[in-house]
């Protein structure tokens, strides 16, 4: 039997987010394979499969694992929240197959993800250019998300930060906030959402001045606006440019 491995996005977290080319996959594979959070978000959907879960740190060896498992024979689906071509598995996994010279079958499946998601709470902020940057430095050096960040803020792009706030690292969204008020007003209009698509979802619309004020953590998305972003009843809108 011929193996297949898929690359899924899970969306926020609900079945009601999720594709159903992701939802077909899922029913599809023999094996499950994933970070243990993410795999908690689908228990109810995979009762009858296989289920490899890794902890945090562990992608390689998830990745490694489904590889494994679909050169074998099976099919294989390795999960990621939100899109797994968005700071998710696709790359580190099309990595290790290129360098195995693996020959299996392949199909990535496009997920919601939490620009566009929270975007979606907070009104319109992402109609214009936007720039998506992570805060982790794990992968990353600090001093090369500093200069993204600048350059972002500089080019007047909506700017939307993943993994804003851990608990090993609490000033880098000051930094970021720091170097984005050196290019925009303090009025500018933030969104702040949290548990996108999960029980206990946040939806706050704040400015740069007032930001840091409210809870930020690993499971929050920052939304910041550009010059011309402004906040009207609770929501976010970056006029496009059509005639109103």
């Amino acid at each position: 039997m011929k193996g297949k491995l898929y690359i899924v996005g899970l969306g926020p977290g609900g079945k009601g987010d999720m594709t159903l080319r992701a939802v077909k996959a899922i029913e599809d594979s023999d094996i499950i394979v994933g970070y243990t959070t993410y795999v908690n978000l689908i228990r109810e959907m995979i009762r009858d499969k296989r289920v490899i879960t890794t902890g945090m740190r562990r992608e390689r060896e998830r990745c490694e694992k489904a590889v494994f498992c679909a050169e074998r024979g099976n099919r294989v689906c390795i999960v990621s929240s939100g899109d797994p071509g968005v700071y998710g598995m696709a790359g580190l996994v099309l990595e290790i197959i290129a360098k195995q010279n693996s020959k299996i079958e392949v199909e990535i499946i496009p997920g919601v993800t939490s620009a566009t998601a929270g975007g979606a709470l907070l009104g319109a902020p992402l109609i214009n250019d936007f720039a998506v940057i992570s805060l982790s430095d794990l992968l990353t050096p600090w001093d090369v998300i500093q200069q993204r960040i600048r350059a972002a803020a500089r080019s007047d792009f909506v700017i939307v930060l993943y993994n804003p706030m851990s608990k090993k690292r609490r000033k880098h969204i000051e930094k970021a906030r720091e170097i984005i008020l050196n290019c925009r007003k303090p009025e500018t209009p933030v969104g702040i959402v949290k548990n996108i698509g999960r029980e206990g979802e946040t939806v706050i619309v704040t400015d740069l001045q007032h930001m840091l004020e409210y809870q930020i953590d690993m499971v929050t998305t920052v939304i910041i606006g550009n010059s011309s972003t402004f906040a009207e009843n609770d929501r976010m809108i970056t006029p496009r440019g059509y005639e109103v």
